[in-house]
């Protein structure tokens, strides 16, 4: 009963409204309510401070600065293998494995459209059919950044408006299609394996999404918009394996998405199996 009241609530709920209310409380400069705020939610959820640049608590200008804050050098070693397809993320695997007849899997049951995933394009989605997908979900404790699984070259970003159900193991067993129906923002690159795709997917109270490129991607309007990056309309943009990518102000999810016989995800890791930024996700595949 106590899932299905949560369920429901997530239908009812204002979620932008929500999220914009609660993002401005995020953004609170005022030493009283932004230190208060801080300290509640590190001991609430046993955030380690030990391997952040900055310890203090009381350092950081608001909430958001807090939750979106660096760790020290050398605190997430990227696997050096040949060929490693690196976590984009602090977190755990929600699931991993092969996209079957334009589908990812999503749990007990449900499943969502490539195609919607990725903005509602054919044509977009068409080098990901019969490939290979990893979701890895970011819990509150862990660190919000998102980095690159393999060095690429931009070609597209795609801001997807949508809902902004919660994301945690009830939704994504209760709510059909959950991730292809969030905001998100898709960001397509060029690889030695091919095309990939990170998807960064917005949720409840989730302030904003941000790239390293592109800073805030909040369209004045909350409609698909599309930016090509190439030599005739934006310069070129490299970013190599392990570098930044962009972060969440305030929790979720980020989705990989390779073509077919790219990558070979590693045997040890399967569903809720924790993971780490930097540490092996996939090896080549031939």
């Amino acid at each position: 009963m106590k899932d299905r009241l949560f369920i429901l609530s997530q239908y009812l709920l204002p979620h932008h409204l929500l999220s914009r209310l609660i993002g401005c409380a995020a953004e609170c400069r005022a030493g009283w309510f932004k230190n208060r705020l801080i300290g509640w939610f590190a001991k609430q959820y046993q955030v380690n401070m030990s391997e952040a640049q900055v310890e203090d608590l009381s350092a950081f200008a608001h909430f958001n600065d807090f939750f979106t804050r660096a760790l020290k050098d050398g605190a997430r070693p990227l696997d050096s293998t040949p060929g490693a397809v690196l976590s984009p993320a602090d977190g755990a695997v929600s699931q991993l494995g092969k996209i079957e007849q334009g589908r990812v899997f999503q749990a007990k049951g449900h499943s969502f459209s490539v195609i919607e995933l990725l903005g509602g394009d054919t044509e977009r989605a068409a080098a990901f059919m019969g490939g290979d997908f990893a979701t890895i979900y970011l819990s509150p404790k862990d660190y919000h950044r998102v980095h690159m699984p393999l060095a690429g070259t931009l070609k597209e970003m795609v801001y997807v408006p949508g809902r902004l159900f919660s994301v945690n193991q009830t939704t994504a067993e209760n709510v059909p299609e959950l991730f292809a129906r969030n905001e998100r923002v898709v960001c397509l690159f060029d690889t030695e394996r091919g095309p990939m795709a990170v998807v960064l997917v917005g949720a409840m109270i989730v302030a904003s999404i941000e790239t390293v490129w592109a800073g805030l991607v909040t369209p004045p309007k909350r409609t698909l918009k599309t930016f090509s990056y190439d030599e005739t309309a934006r310069a070129p943009i490299m970013l190599e394996k392990g570098a930044e990518l962009g972060r969440f102000k305030l929790g979720s999810t980020a989705i990989v998405l390779f073509g077919p016989e790219q990558v070979q995800w590693a045997a040890e890791l399967a569903a809720n199996s924790p993971v780490q930024m930097g540490q092996r996700l996939a090896a080549p595949r031939g």
